[in-house]
């Protein structure tokens, strides 16, 4: 679920209910989402989406057995950390830059790139 998108959508994963953090998430993106939220304490529920053909790509459905937890909340009251105490911001949860910004109004997606806009108040 992009972080555009504030529903809170509660589904079951391997039996268990579950809080959906993200739907459609690559093989690539997973273990980052992944390492994230176990960091912070939450236990993580995956299960591998359905795919319209055999050549479609491998996506994932990613969950956590908090019915309360919500990712934008936590990303946006910056209640999410990474290993080494930084918190993380927006932009670095969408994997648009490496950088830990917490000022999330400076980045902006135009196709697949992320542009950065400078802050005219600083």
């Amino acid at each position: 679920m992009p972080l555009d998108k504030g529903k809170h959508v509660v589904e079951e994963i391997e039996g268990i209910r579950c809080s959906i953090v993200e739907k459609g998430v690559s093989a690539e993106r997973l273990p980052f989402i992944r390492e994230i939220l176990e960091y912070n304490k939450y236990e993580v529920k995956v299960s591998e989406d359905k795919r319209e053909t055999e050549e479609a790509p491998v996506t994932y459905t990613v969950g956590v057995t908090d019915l309360l937890f919500n990712v934008v909340i936590a990303i946006y009251q910056l209640r999410l950390k990474l290993k080494d105490g930084r918190i993380v911001s927006p932009a670095y949860w969408n994997q648009w830059t490496g950088k830990i910004d917490n000022k999330y109004w400076r980045y902006r997606r135009k196709g697949t790139q992320t542009i950065e806009v400078p802050d005219t108040f600083e």
